[in-house]
């Protein structure tokens, strides 16, 4: 289940077996920024043999030092990177979307490099 939460107008996503028990309890779902933030409805799941391990998510940051001509903060791009059990669900890459044509491919490294630091921690 992906959980999504707002208040203050800044969202959350986590990612459990059900809301209460597992997503709402996740580091993830206390994971808010600072500005007004809001994502998108498509996640990316990254899986190896049928096993998701993260997700990838696309967010939009308000920045309060770039104003729209009606004086309202731009929303800035940017990718999140989830990880997921085992383990707890929590970020682990944010990628400036704006900054790197290649935002997706830096996401997805950053993804299968975390999943590989924590398959090798929990086989020492």
């Amino acid at each position: 289940m992906v959980l999504v939460s707002e208040d203050d107008l800044r969202e959350t996503v986590s990612v459990g077996r059900n809301r209460a028990n597992h997503a709402a309890g996740e580091p993830a779902a206390e994971a808010w920024f600072g500005p007004f933030s809001s994502t998108t409805t498509t996640v990316e799941w990254r899986a190896l043999d049928g096993k998701p391990f993260a997700i990838i998510q696309r967010w939009h940051l308000a920045d309060n030092s770039d104003e729209d001509k009606d004086g309202r903060p731009v929303a800035k791009p940017m990718l999140a990177v989830t990880r997921l059990p085992p383990g707890a669900v929590c970020h682990v890459a944010y990628v400036d979307v704006k900054t790197n044509s290649n935002a997706n491919e830096l996401a997805r490294k950053a993804a299968d490099e975390s999943h590989a630091i924590s398959n090798a921690e929990r086989t020492r």
